[in-house]
């Protein structure tokens, strides 16, 4: 059967090359563990348990990395999208500390698959410029020290003088800059994936949703409109693109879109603006990101909506940011603009764990998931082969209501916020 549901347009999908298109389930299937949504949580776990030995049926509803974890700024660096103070109140030192060397994990995690699985066309560039629009010297070295001293993070400080020469802007008075971070393209890397899982004997089926999740004694049963797989493990791992089938998790997300641009190829005009193939990221609450791509295009990414649908005229949108901060580019014109949904819980953590009695949950990486989706299928996967426990890091972050309706207006006013306070913060040269 033809796939119903093809990649929305973006610059990924058109430069993703031939690719498979997997059947959709039209029989009834026994496996240890069906995982649902073949994002990049889902193709990870699906992946380590194969590896482990398990009979493993990947449920998609569209097409493998069909959301956000194939239209992406493509970035892989270590961290989560909430704030580390906090998750060191919460968790502790030493359980902060473990939680954030497993995203370190995760990146090494990316990286290894790339180079382990041949993934020639995956690798953009190396290293990750996280710039300031501010100018503190002394709180910023801070945040450097801190950052090494408590993480043990190899990241160097930039002054105004090394900022400007790789990212020409007087918006930007200094960087820290993190050499093992990377950027990919991810939906090729999503297909990189798929393919091993099915090399080493997985199960694969694009559009076949699952539309029903019920308990079976000991097993559970997982029903879409072809077929069904009974599984003794399920492992949800759907984010902001489903609100059915398990609403407890479902309930506990917000869906948040943000938004991507690509430029038409421009690279001796591109060498006027960004001196580096690294990726940057400002450190504004609602900030922009962006990265020169191999064939002399810029990716521009930010804004923050819950609004589901990509704004009318998104690229002039997209284009006005990077021209407030890129004059020089004055000349660059939009081949792609697209949205993305994110999945985010109110804490701004993943959810991580077990749920139910052998029903598992990967998702809500809140815009930070190439390394995070990774650690997570890992973990899970570990959970469910060996009984290993360290998934029990997340246990603080459990589902919550998110809100409803409600949730999505809080969080669009705290947007506009947080973008006021940005303001704020650049006149004063202070982080406030």
């Amino acid at each position: 059967m033809r796939i119903q549901h093809d990649y929305p347009n973006s610059y990924y999908a058109e430069t993703l090359g031939a690719h498979t298109i997997r059947p959709t389930l039209a029989n009834n299937l026994n496996v240890d563990v069906c995982v649902i949504g073949a994002g990049l949580a889902g193709l990870t776990t699906a992946l380590e348990l194969k590896r482990q030995g398990k009979s493993v049926a990947l449920l998609e509803a569209k097409r493998i990395g069909w959301g956000a974890s194939g239209r992406n700024g493509g970035f892989v660096s270590a961290g989560f999208a909430g704030d580390t103070s906090e998750m060191l109140r919460r968790l502790g030192k030493e359980d902060g500390k473990a939680a954030f060397q497993l995203s370190v994990d995760g990146v090494e995690y990316v990286r290894r698959q790339i180079q382990d699985l041949k993934m020639t066309d995956v690798l953009d560039g190396e290293g990750y410029y996280q710039v300031y629009r501010y100018d503190d010297a002394q709180d910023i070295k801070q945040q450097h020290t801190d950052a090494k001293e408590t993480f043990g993070q190899d990241i160097s400080y930039m002054n105004t003088q090394e900022t400007r020469a790789q990212m020409k802007s007087d918006r930007y008075h200094h960087a820290h800059f993190d050499p093992n971070a990377f950027n990919i393209h991810p939906l090729r890397y999503c297909h990189g994936l798929a393919r091993e899982i099915e090399r080493l004997g997985g199960q694969i089926f694009e559009d076949s949703k699952a539309e029903k999740l019920t308990r079976s004694g000991t097993f559970w049963k997982i029903s879409t409109h072809g077929g069904e797989v009974t599984s003794r493990h399920v492992v949800l791992c759907t984010s902001a693109y489903d609100f059915e089938l398990y609403p407890k998790l479902s309930r506990a997300m917000q869906p948040v879109a943000t938004y991507v641009m690509t430029t038409q190829p421009m690279p001796e005009t591109l060498d006027t603006a960004i001196n580096t193939t690294a990726s940057i990221a400002d450190t504004r609450r609602a900030g922009d990101y962006y990265r020169r791509l191999p064939d002399g295009r810029l990716l521009w990414g930010g804004r923050i909506t819950t609004r589901q649908n990509a704004p009318f005229q998104l690229a002039d949108m997209m284009r006005g940011d990077m021209l407030a901060t890129y004059p020089q580019l004055e000349m660059a014109k939009p081949s792609h603009a697209w949205a993305g949904l994110m999945g985010y819980a109110l804490h701004s953590m993943p959810l991580i764990g077990e749920i139910d009695d052998n029903l598992w949950m990967a998702t809500a990486f809140g815009g930070h998931g190439l390394n995070t989706t990774a650690m997570a299928g890992c973990l899970i996967a570990d959970a469910i082969s060996q009984n290993d426990d360290r998934y029990k890091l997340f246990a603080p972050y459990r589902p919550k209501w998110a809100g409803g309706l409600f949730g999505r207006a809080g969080v669009q006013l705290t947007y506009w916020a947080m973008s006021l306070r940005d303001g704020y913060d650049e006149k004063s040269g202070k982080r406030h």
